[in-house]
């Protein structure tokens, strides 16, 4: 085990942090699968969803340890050639995706022989986030030009959204948001962003419209939902998803400061989504107030060190790959527990590295990987500067001691001509 805990490079309190959450983890999921266990006349063994979670944590940690010894670099080129590949994913989603849990939007694929779903918009995030971090990174020897960004950074970030907006709203929400959070950060011209934010917005209205016209076709299925959700939250008209909600305020109140305990929730029989969407409020309940402010410490001391991590970092593509994938994960935890709170409409954002779940656990590792790769490269340089302090400092006392080696024979010289002629050295004198 120390053997082990030596191998991980990079830092090892990003590592520390990941690794709590994902401990933590293992309690609530455990609890909250008793509702899916009893689904289709089970037997409410949640054993085997805890194995399952025990299973996608693993593979989660080998995707971290695997992805932080590729040095970050290679990434920059990966992410050109990676999103085309992404778009033929994101379109085999749309018209051959996977239907789970009841969800009406296809927004998985099965991946052959092996028999997992795996949901592509997550991957196509990683990989637009570090396009984004590779074009402000290469553009800051010449100055930035709108017409030429608007083929080289926008047409590919608008391509990778107009493939996941159809299935998932929030997601490409989130995603744009972000790009414009990096492009800031990277000091794009605001007066740019605020013509590309604008133009999001006929995009969409002009989607919505579109939809409107096609009431019947597949393609727009999920825009009514879009709106019932909103009108929803914005008003008192039932809905499905006030059900979900009004069981997690009814968790959160029990809760209280002290929580039921460990496994004693009552909301998780009755929360459709109580492992995945809606975790947080089954932590409340069950851990309290304490509980839940501790996990939203930890996201946020985790947020403090990405941008600790950014400003360490030598280059400017690891600067902006850092932030690129440190705060969307973030942020999404942030939207999770919004939702649970009803601060936000329903969303359908897991709570990164708790909720269940295979392919969002395994992109949120992913993504840590490169982050942390950033930070052992940075840690690498400051090694070898400390080693070559150290030789030039070896070197020094070498020469040194040279030096007092002359003095102390060209002292013995000079003694022995005294004694040999001692008027000689009187006459020098």
């Amino acid at each position: 085990m120390k053997q082990l805990i030596n191998n991980l490079k990079g830092d090892r309190v990003i590592w520390s942090f990941v690794a709590l959450l994902a401990l933590f983890s293992f309690m609530p999921v455990f609890s909250a699968s008793s509702n899916l266990a009893y689904l289709g006349r089970g037997t409410g063994n949640t054993l085997g969803y805890l194995v399952k979670h025990l299973a996608h944590i693993c593979i989660g940690f080998l995707i971290i340890y695997w992805v932080h010894k590729v040095p970050y670099h290679y990434f920059r080129a990966i992410s050109k050639v990676g999103l085309p590949v992404v778009w033929v994913l994101l379109a085999y989603t749309l018209i051959k995706g996977t239907v789970i849990a009841g969800a009406n939007a296809s927004r998985w694929i099965q991946v052959p022989f092996i028999g997992v779903t795996f949901q592509t918009s997550t991957l196509a995030s990683i990989v637009l986030f570090i396009f984004v971090a590779r074009y402000l990174s290469k553009t800051r020897e010449v100055p930035i030009t709108f017409k030429s960004s608007i083929w080289e950074l926008w047409t590919p970030v608008f391509i990778t959204l107009m493939f996941i907006l159809p299935a998932n709203f929030s997601t490409t929400a989130l995603i744009f948001s972000m790009v414009l959070m990096l492009v800031f950060i990277g000091k794009y011209p605001i007066k740019y962003i605020a013509v590309i934010l604008g133009s999001g917005i006929v995009f969409l209205a002009f989607f919505i419209l579109l939809s409107k016209a096609f009431p019947d076709s597949k393609f727009f299925s999920r825009v009514g939902t879009w709106g019932n959700r909103i009108e929803s939250f914005t008003t008192d008209k039932p809905e499905e998803d006030d059900y979900q909600i009004e069981k997690a305020k009814i968790a959160i109140a029990s809760g209280k400061i002290y929580g039921l305990g460990p496994g004693k929730s009552i909301q998780k029989n009755f929360l459709p989504q109580s492992s995945s969407d809606f975790i947080f409020a089954i932590i409340v309940e069950e851990y309290g107030l304490i509980g839940g402010l501790g996990v939203l410490t930890l996201y946020l001391l985790l947020l403090f060190r990405f941008v600790i991590a950014s400003h360490k970092a030598t280059t400017l593509f690891g600067k902006l790959v850092v932030i690129g994938l440190g705060f969307p994960m973030i942020f999404q935890a942030m939207v999770n527990m919004a939702v649970a709170v009803e601060l936000l409409p329903v969303t359908g954002q897991t709570l990164p590295l708790i909720s269940s779940g295979g392919s969002s656990i395994w992109m949120t590792c992913f993504a840590l990987g490169i982050i942390i790769s950033v930070t052992k490269k940075e840690e690498e340089i400051v090694q070898e500067l400390k080693e070559a302090a150290k030789r030039e400092e070896a070197l020094q006392k070498l020469i040194d001691r040279e030096l007092e080696e002359e003095t102390v024979v060209e002292e013995s010289y000079s003694i022995e001509d005294k004694a040999k002629n001692p008027l000689q050295a009187v006459l020098n004198k």
